[in-house]
C-alpha cells in the first residue's frame, strides 16, 4: 500500500510540474493577427531585398542605388528577427513573395534607366505605405508580446524608408501617396496600381482594405488622378 501511495504522489508531482510548462506553451501561441503579420512582413522583407538589389544593378539615379542598398541591409536585419520570432512561436513562413509582389519584381526587371527609377520609387512608396499600416495594426491589435515588440522596432525603420522615398519622389516628379493629419502614410487617392500591382487584397495583418505591398492606390508616374480639379463639385 505504501508503494502505491508513493507512486500516486509521484504521479501527482509530475503532473503538477508539467502544468506550468503546458500553460506557458499555450500562452505563447500567437493569434491569427500575430501569425499573419509575421508571414506578411517576411514577404515584404523578401521583396525589399530583391527590389533593393535591382535598384543597385539597374538604377540610373545614385539616390535610387543608395536607397536600394540601405533597404537590403535594413530588411535583411529585420527579417532575421522575424525568422527567429516565428521559429520560437512555431509559425511557418512563406518561402517567396506574394504573387502580386512577384509581378512588381518582374515589371521592374523589364525596365531600365529613368523609367526604372520612377517605377521603383512608385512601387517602394506603395509597399512601405502598406507595411507601415500593417505594422501599426500589429502594434494596436497584436496579442503576442514578442511580435508586438518586433513591430514596434520595425516601425521607425519603415517610416525612415518612407520619408527618404518621399524626398526622392519629389525630386523625380513621382506622385506620393496621401498622408493622414498625423503624417502617417495613408492610402493613395487615385486607384491607379503601382507597376505590376493589380489586386485589392488585404494589407499584412488582414485588417485594412488597402492593397498588399507592391499594389498601390497612388497614381503611377504620369498617370491622371480621379480627384476633381479645384472648384469642381
Amino acid at each position: 500500500m505504501l508503494g502505491i501511495k508513493r507512486l500516486g504522489l509521484l504521479a501527482t508531482v509530475v503532473v503538477v510540474g508539467l502544468a506550468p510548462a503546458a500553460a506557458a506553451q499555450a500562452a505563447a501561441q500567437p493569434s491569427a493577427q500575430d501569425t499573419q503579420y509575421l508571414q506578411a512582413v517576411h514577404q515584404v522583407n523578401l521583396t525589399e531585398i530583391v527590389t533593393g538589389n535591382l535598384a543597385q544593378q539597374k538604377g540610373q539615379n545614385q539616390q535610387v542605388k543608395d536607397l536600394g542598398k540601405q533597404f537590403v541591409t535594413d530588411h535583411t536585419q529585420l527579417d532575421q528577427t522575424v525568422q527567429s520570432t516565428a521559429q520560437q512561436l512555431n509559425v511557418s513562413l512563406p518561402g517567396a513573395p506574394t504573387a502580386d509582389q512577384q509581378k512588381v519584381i518582374d515589371k521592374l526587371n523589364g525596365l531600365s534607366g529613368a523609367e526604372f527609377d520612377k517605377a521603383w520609387v512608385t512601387a517602394e512608396l506603395a509597399g512601405h505605405v502598406q507595411a507601415i499600416q500593417a505594422t501599426q495594426t500589429e502594434i494596436s491589435q497584436g496579442s503576442e508580446q514578442s511580435v508586438v515588440q518586433l513591430a514596434q522596432d520595425a516601425l521607425p525603420v519603415l517610416q525612415a524608408h518612407y520619408d527618404a522615398l518621399v524626398a526622392l519622389a519629389q525630386e523625380l516628379g513621382v506622385p506620393v501617396p496621401q498622408t493622414s493629419a498625423s503624417g502617417t502614410p495613408g492610402p493613395g487617392g487615385s486607384g491607379t496600381p503601382a507597376p505590376g500591382g493589380t489586386t485589392e487584397s488585404p494589407a499584412p495583418g488582414g485588417t485594412t482594405e488597402a492593397p498588399a505591398p507592391g499594389a498601390t492606390e497612388s497614381p503611377a508616374p504620369g498617370g491622371a488622378t480621379e480627384s476633381p480639379a479645384p472648384g469642381n463639385s
